[in-house]
């Protein structure tokens, strides 16, 4: 999962030069959504659920809101950059979410481990100064992919009861297809109607980003991902993002020429010792189990 969602940075970044970036995350949503159907009446399993209220507000958050702003952003700023960004501030905004509906408990080793990605943030901004020199859409850009960030880690957290109740598989068919259809507004209001769009579909770059985003990001990924939120939980689900950052930022410099001085290098370090400081944790106990309507999921939750 760690390894898809690195590499997929750089085909997203490659579609946008020829389609618009929320125009291409609704596409992709809307060919993930038809895949994930497919699969799921090829195993068999049931579509129904009686939390369609909680679904659909899942996927307005973890689809909709932080893809608007995602795919937007990586358009405008550096994509190993935006990937820093957004996957070193996932577990900050998961632990405080998760905290805030008593998933998570905030630990002082997890509040260190905090504390040093902070700083590797903190760091990575003020010794950047190409963002500035690229003008305010850079900067623009970068803010837009810390909001998605929030907008993924909320809809994480409130999508655990929905894994404890159904296959994780089904979970992500509604998100794709909910998430998606919400996206074409949003495409519309922002980016406007325009027959090139579609046109652009059919450009390779375009045709290349989307396999890799539908096939890799979505199919496999995504779907590890919700499995992984039902079995430990969104903060230790999102650990991927200590890992996808290295191989992003080494794809952008290796293909992209994008570029990669002192002060990445020192977040960088920063943020792997952040890395360490968090994996060398013991599972916290789960003191507040996760309820779905009024049945205690906390046997599920520790089987």
């Amino acid at each position: 999962m760690a390894l898809i969602w690195g590499l997929t940075w750089l085909p997203m970044k490659v579609a946008s030069e020829v389609v618009p970036p929320i125009f291409l995350a609704a596409m992709r949503f809307l060919l993930a959504g038809p895949c994930f159907l497919a699969v799921a009446l090829a195993q068999g399993l049931s579509l129904r659920s009686n939390q369609f209220g909680r679904i659909a507000a899942a996927s307005l958050l973890i689809t909709t809101g932080c893809y608007s702003f995602l795919f937007w952003g990586v358009a405008r700023a550096p994509s190993g950059l935006s990937a820093i960004v957004n996957l070193s501030l996932m577990p900050i905004f998961l632990v405080i979410i998760g905290r805030l509906y008593g998933q998570e408990p905030i630990t002082k080793r997890r509040v260190a481990a905090i504390g040093l990605g902070v700083l590797g943030l903190v760091l990575l901004f003020s010794g950047r100064t190409g963002a500035a020199q690229d003008g305010a859409g850079s900067v623009l850009g970068l803010v837009a992919v810390a909001i998605g960030t929030v907008s993924y880690a909320w809809g994480s957290v409130i999508s655990r009861p929905l894994t404890l109740s159904m296959p994780p598989l089904v979970l992500a068919f509604w998100q794709s297809l909910i998430g998606g259809l919400a996206l074409v507004p949003v495409s519309l209001i922002i980016e406007g109607y325009d027959p090139a769009h579609f046109a652009g579909l059919t450009d390779g770059r375009a045709i290349f980003g989307l396999v890799a985003l539908v096939l890799g990001g979505s199919l496999i990924a995504f779907w590890i991902y919700l499995g992984l939120v039902r079995d430990w939980g969104a903060f230790r689900a999102g650990l991927y993002a200590f890992v996808s950052p290295i191989i992003a930022v080494a794809v952008g410099v290796a293909y992209a020429r994008e570029p990669f001085g002192w002060a990445e290098a020192a977040g960088m370090g920063i943020m792997l010792a952040a890395t360490a400081l968090s994996l060398s944790e013991r599972k916290p106990m789960n003191t507040n189990p996760v309820r779905v309507g009024s049945k205690d999921l906390r046997g599920r939750v520790q089987k």
